[in-house]
């Protein structure tokens, strides 16, 4: 139909979209200068309007005449086929590749390093301790100034670590865990203060959320990065919406970000658009300010030469390239940046998964029989169409998403290399698979489930309450 637009143009990349949207608005004005029959203006305006919001739900972004997608990560996977592009930003990861987004092209789009055989061996002398199984797996893989944070840590001089969670729901799932297992061992390795930023005014200005309701889940999540085992005398986490007020060393650097970044440098940066509120357009100034000491003055005794180093997945890289191209126009140390891979929904590895799709997650919440029934019925397989063919051919643990969340949650180094052997070679078919995943996560998730519970009010206080930590600057 002449008024909606076809397969073929779904599959188009944002670029291309946002040009052939710009090709039918000259359309649409030459048909009403030429004067051209009403049926035919009105068809093609509708076409127009149709491709429009075609490329604002592929991209997130309003259409606007001369200012195409920009920041939008675009990485080919070896073949000449559009579909197979993979987009990231900090609000949309989309790969068509069932094994995932192409990480080593993503190091070369973002201008990160990886995280080599040489750089885990350095980590493991500096610290004295086994790599963490993040590191020996490549779930941490690219970094920013790691060797920095080694270098000054050898020298004795510390530094500190930096995390953050966006909270837009009650409950998170086992995705949301990565970051803060790997940051405890950074904590308990290098024995340094930590930060965590739990950015309820972001998800108020992003998501259909009161402010009430994202301060409430704020201190809701903060329960579960508690349960996590953190040390209450060396770990400091705050709420945007409370510390923001309480801090004048934070809302300064805040002030120096915005002042140093222009509309035009964010909207390239973010994809903002001019439709987009106020509010949306002034955070990434907020996500920057905790990678400064000085917005810290009761932890580092106002020193603003404390460097920080950032665990995060790669996604949110574009807020700290920003901070770091700053960070030296405002006398600050850049922090560094230690980038992991996402964590696949149960439906595959093309996508996050999501707070808001209950089967694409396991929640921190499930039953171990809510566990059970998720995986067996929607973890994706790479095993064969039959068991005759599967044990002829054997299993893919490139796709399979129970391989894939093993390797995760899996310590053992050994069992995970006997499991891949045995499912490659069609020895170990897809629902036994299964069966160790859900074996793996049933006592983990009861595990966090019990510490949760003994969690109080009083302990979210104590560790949201601005104070000096355990260490001495």
């Amino acid at each position: 139909m002449a008024d909606s637009p076809n397969c073929d143009l779904k599959s188009l990349s944002p670029l291309q979209l946002f040009e052939r949207v710009t090709e039918q608005g000259e359309k649409v004005r030459a048909l009403k200068a030429g004067k051209a029959p009403k049926d035919e203006i009105e068809a093609a305006v509708r076409m127009l309007l149709s491709l429009k919001l075609l490329y604002k739900t592929t991209t997130g972004q309003d259409y606007q005449a001369g200012l195409p997608p920009r920041d939008l990560v675009l990485i080919n996977n070896g073949t000449s086929k559009e579909e197979d592009e993979d987009f990231v930003d900090p609000w949309t990861v989309q790969t068509s590749n069932a094994k995932g987004v192409d990480y080593d092209k993503l190091i070369v789009r973002f201008g990160s390093s990886k995280i080599d055989t040489d750089l885990i061996n350095r980590i493991e002398r500096a610290t004295g301790q086994k790599p963490h199984r993040f590191l020996r797996r490549g779930i941490f893989f690219s970094h920013r100034d790691m060797d920095q944070i080694l270098d000054a840590y050898e020298n004795k001089k510390s530094f500190y670590l930096y995390t953050g969670r966006g909270p837009s729901s009650q409950a998170m799932h086992v995705g949301h865990l990565i970051p803060f297992i790997f940051t405890k061992w950074l904590q308990e390795v290098f024995d340094v203060p930590l930060v965590v930023q739990l950015t309820d005014d972001e998800k108020y200005l992003w998501k259909d959320l009161t402010i009430e309701k994202s301060y409430e889940y704020a201190r809701e999540n903060a329960k579960d990065i508690i349960a996590c085992g953190f040390d209450i005398n060396k770990t400091f986490i705050f709420s945007d919406l409370d510390y923001l007020g309480t801090s004048t060393g934070f809302y300064k650097n805040i002030v120096k970000v915005q002042k140093h970044v222009t509309f035009n440098q964010v909207k390239g940066i973010f994809g903002f658009t001019d439709s987009d509120c106020i509010g949306k357009i002034s955070f990434p100034a907020i996500q920057a300010a905790p990678s400064f000491s000085s917005s810290f003055p009761q932890i580092f005794n106002g020193k603003e030469n404390i460097q920080c180093l950032i665990p995060c997945a790669i996604d949110q890289d574009p807020y700290f390239r920003m901070t770091r191209d700053v960070a030296p126009r405002i006398g600050q140390p850049k922090p560094a940046l230690l980038h992991s891979v996402f964590f696949p929904a149960l439906q595959g590895a093309q996508t996050k998964m999501s707070a808001s799709d209950p089967n694409s997650s396991i929640f921190l919440t499930d039953t171990p029989k809510q566990i059970k029934t998720k995986i067996n019925k929607h973890a994706f397989s790479g095993g064969r169409d039959t068991i005759e063919e599967h044990r002829k051919y054997g299993g893919n643990c490139d796709v399979d998403v129970s391989f894939m969340y093993l390797t995760f949650f899996l310590e053992d180094d050994d069992r995970l290399e006997q499991l891949k052997q045995a499912y490659t070679s069609g020895e170990l078919l897809t629902g036994e698979l299964k069966k160790v995943l859900i074996e793996t996560l049933q006592p983990l998730i009861a595990a966090h489930q019990e510490r949760r519970k003994q969690v109080t009010d009083e302990m979210v206080k104590q560790f949201m309450t601005p104070r000096k930590l355990a260490f001495e600057f």
